[in-house]
């Protein structure tokens, strides 16, 4: 990956209709006292998205040290890099363009919900509680605030209006914060809104599952603070699997799919096996203006 490529020609996937380029990556700098095995879930591939358009990696490339990385593809359908980093300072990163459709995520209220016995075979994994989603817990609490309600897109709006309205967004969770736990204290960050999507959804038979990747501020007044990875849920609901964001609770544009899992620990960004801290991370997405490549300097915005 250490020169820009292209992704499958566009003549051989769905016609994009409003079609936007999206600029995004990211560079990390970990401190590794000693030679430590690491995971990296980072790298979004073509993909059929639940509005059914499709994400084209248009040109991608590594940067610094995952120019040598391995990748093998887990039993999501996830890329996965896999890397010895060398003692002292290790630093990798990903650059790519994108094209997506620039509509907004579809609202569809009227789908209804789909019985259990009628589901997918491949589904049945994520009506069950996991890691981060301890959705046994609330079990009570989903069907008393949500029983009652008909449809199955109505249903999962219905917690994503709830959620939104009662967690406030902003730091206080860590990296071993559950669903409940979340719930509990009323603050989240964007990883706990999915979570907490996530196991409301399971505790009414619905198939939900967690999905991190890029979302750009297309279309909107762009926020000021620092771009980091998003994580959102997706719910199947009438044969599809479809989006649904609870930290902002709104349509929105631009979104680039990095991975998919039963929760945070499916598809972590980095998962460490030995003491590597991470000192710096640099993450960009943004729209891509026309003429723009690889070898022209992105967007970063600290965080």
């Amino acid at each position: 990956m250490s020169e820009p490529t292209r992704a499958t020609p566009p003549e051989s996937q769905p016609e994009f209709l409003n079609p936007v380029r999206i600029r995004a990556g990211f560079r990390l700098t970990f401190d590794v006292p000693f030679p430590t095995p690491m995971l990296f879930v980072v790298q979004p591939a073509d993909r059929l998205h639940p509005t059914g358009t499709r994400q084209r990696i248009v040109q991608q490339q590594a940067l610094g040290a995952a120019q040598g990385i391995h990748t093998f593809t887990d039993q999501h359908g996830n890329t996965i890099w896999r890397a010895l980093a060398p003692a002292g300072t290790f630093t990798l990163g990903h650059d790519l363009i994108a094209e997506i459709t620039r509509n907004p995520d579809p609202i569809l209220p009227d789908l209804p919900k789909t019985p259990v016995e009628a589901l997918p075979d491949e589904t049945i994994a994520y009506l069950l509680p996991s890691r981060y989603v301890d959705s046994d817990l609330i079990s009570n609490d989903a069907w008393t605030r949500f029983g009652n309600i008909q449809g199955g897109w109505a249903t999962v709006q219905a917690i994503s209006d709830f959620l939104y309205a009662s967690c406030r967004y902003g730091a206080g969770s860590t990296s071993s914060t559950t669903a409940s736990q979340a719930l509990d204290s009323g603050r989240a960050v964007c990883r706990d809104f999915a979570h907490m999507g996530v196991a409301y959804c399971r505790a009414l038979n619905i198939p939900a599952r967690y999905v991190c990747g890029y979302l750009p501020d297309i279309d909107i007044k762009p926020d000021p603070v620092p771009m980091d990875f998003h994580a959102w849920f997706e719910a199947f609901i009438d044969g599809q699997w479809r989006t649904f964001d609870a930290r902002h609770n709104r349509p929105r544009a631009g979104r680039i799919i990095i991975a998919q899992g039963r929760d945070a620990s499916d598809v972590a960004f980095t998962t460490t096996f030995g003491n590597a801290r991470l000192t710096t991370m640099t993450v960009w997405a943004d729209e891509a203006p026309d003429g723009m490549t690889l070898n022209d300097p992105p967007n970063p915005r600290v965080f």
